[in-house]
């Protein structure tokens, strides 16, 4: 997908089809290739799918906030010329879509979130494995999934290369504090905006019941499971994912 990336000033992102759109949000440790299901399903349904490639390494480390990337992601909207959208995050891409709901409820219509951080203090941090051996780093990432084999080796490759790069380590380490700073727990139940909320009944990240918490706490919130599925749902099941995803969005008008 990398040929398609367009760059217009400070925003790089993937842009597929025409349609109602739907902007995508990748965790901390997601290449844009992990939404290769949401990218090839959707714009054949009527929707455009786009993925920014978030500034995680990028920012100076006094920015590298959750509310800075929130930010960030308003401003893609207002640059791309939208009034609404639909926002998918996964893991700290949901947390990102969560907290830019909060603050810019006008501009998103709907919301669907999966393996979220936002709740859970601990899932930054678990999510993000300490430097160490090659092994070590294959067993943490092997761990994100249900079948250990979709951990292939370009994916362990990718995390032990960034856990060894200073830079990228210290700032992951001040998103995950502004992770826990920016709790959503008693925000959630202010925030009307449809939810659409896709878990993985094995995430050992983001265990399910923080799913079900987020269920709770959410005013207008719908809650699907998908079995043998770890935290990168749209990842492990991309069939399922989309289908349950479609049908909701059907179902909601959007």
């Amino acid at each position: 997908m990398s040929e398609k990336i367009k760059k217009e000033g400070k925003f790089s992102y993937l842009e597929i089809g025409e349609g109602t759109p739907i902007i995508v949000l990748h965790g901390l440790m997601g290449g844009l290739s992990n939404f290769d299901g949401v990218a090839n399903f959707f714009p054949q349904k009527g929707y455009k799918v786009l993925i920014p490639e978030l500034p995680i390494y990028k920012m100076s480390i006094l920015k590298t906030t959750v509310k800075n990337f929130a930010k960030y992601v308003a401003q893609f909207i207002e640059h791309l010329g939208y009034e609404e959208v639909i926002l998918l995050g996964n893991s700290l891409g949901g947390h990102i879509a969560l907290l830019c709901t909060k603050l810019y409820p006008e501009h998103i219509k709907a919301m669907v979130i999966t393996g979220s951080s936002g709740l859970y203090e601990s899932a930054m941090g678990e999510s993000y494995p300490k430097r160490g051996n090659y092994d070590y780093i294959k067993q943490k990432a092997e761990n994100v999934f249900y079948d250990p084999a979709i951990a292939t080796k370009e994916i362990v490759d990718e995390v032990y290369q960034s856990v060894n790069d200073r830079n990228k380590l210290i700032r992951t380490l001040a998103i995950a504090k502004s992770a826990i700073r920016h709790n959503m727990a008693k925000d959630l139940p202010k925030m009307h905006t449809p939810t659409c909320i896709i878990w993985g009944r094995d995430d050992h990240v983001t265990p399910p019941d923080v799913a079900i918490e987020f269920d709770k706490l959410l005013p207008d919130s719908e809650l699907f499971w998908i079995d043998k599925c770890g935290h990168a749902a749209m990842m492990e099941h991309p069939d399922e994912f989309n289908e349950i995803l479609y049908a909701w969005l059907v179902k909601r008008g959007f």
